[in-house]
């Protein structure tokens, strides 16, 4: 291995794959070998019986698709908010200066915070689910994107205004082009932490969804079940990341060349 030297993606693949088998023989030797015990840590054994048994007998599917949407949600909407302010922050110098001080602020104060207050305004609906979603990640967003576009290169700028192009003009044409690779991938680091914030409110006030249904296995103290629905969130998560970067990787092949 050399600092800084690529691999191929058979290498990486292969590489990502043995991770996680040398992580579940780690896990199957401490817990099967009774190194650890049941109570405080279930067994893949276990832990796939209780899967099965959530997915067949509990419903466990719809609680993923509650998540899922409710991830979805919240995350949408915060981009659809975010996104167009952190281009107007890092484009003109006015609006960075009257809202980065409020959103630099804000983007400290932890979403689970909200929650009971949240709980008054919106009730324990879906509502107060997306709004956790929309605080936790807005904030992040703004200040991102507007750091990306703030940092575009001067000489592509220069170079649209000598060419007749208008303040509007070098906004749509040169610095959202310019940036849109690199808020893609804001937004999929984002939504990574959206699924944090998406269990903290459904630990709070819910009926259904993954993080209720965690609460409710550790009132049994059924730990196989919590770490199945732990699972099932990095699951999706991979997933979904790497549909990101599909999508990014074909909508802004340019940007690889």
């Amino acid at each position: 291995m050399r600092p800084l030297e690529p691999i191929g993606p058979q290498a990486r693949i292969l590489l990502g794959i043995l991770f996680f088998i040398l992580f579940f023989t780690g896990w199957g030797i401490a817990t099967l070998g009774g190194f650890v015990s049941p109570t405080f840590l279930a067994d893949p054994v276990t832990m796939l019986q209780d899967g099965i048994y959530l997915l067949t007998e509990q419903g466990f599917l719809e609680d993923i698709g509650m998540t899922v949407w409710r991830v979805v949600g919240g995350f949408v909407l915060a981009a659809a908010v975010a996104v167009p302010l952190g281009i107007a922050m890092g484009a003109y110098k006015p609006v960075e200066a009257l809202l980065e001080p409020f959103v630099s602020f804000a983007r400290y104060l932890p979403a689970s915070a909200f929650v009971p207050l949240l709980i008054l305004w919106a009730g324990i609906g879906e509502m107060q689910k997306l709004l956790v979603i929309f605080i936790g990640a807005v904030f992040q967003i703004i200040l991102m994107v507007a750091v990306s576009v703030s940092s575009t290169r001067r000489d592509l700028v220069g170079a649209a205004y000598t060419l007749g192009a208008t303040d509007r003009g070098v906004v749509r044409r040169v610095l959202i082009p310019a940036n849109a690779p690199d808020i893609a991938e804001i937004l999929r680091l984002v939504l990574g932490w959206a699924w944090t914030y998406v269990i903290v409110a459904e630990l709070i006030g819910a009926s259904s969804g993954i993080g209720y249904m965690i609460i409710n296995s550790q009132a049994l103290m059924a730990t196989g079940q919590i770490i199945f629905g732990i699972i099932v969130i990095g699951l999706i998560g991979l997933v979904s990341d790497f549909a990101f970067k599909s999508l990014n990787r074909k909508l802004f092949a340019w940007r690889l060349a």
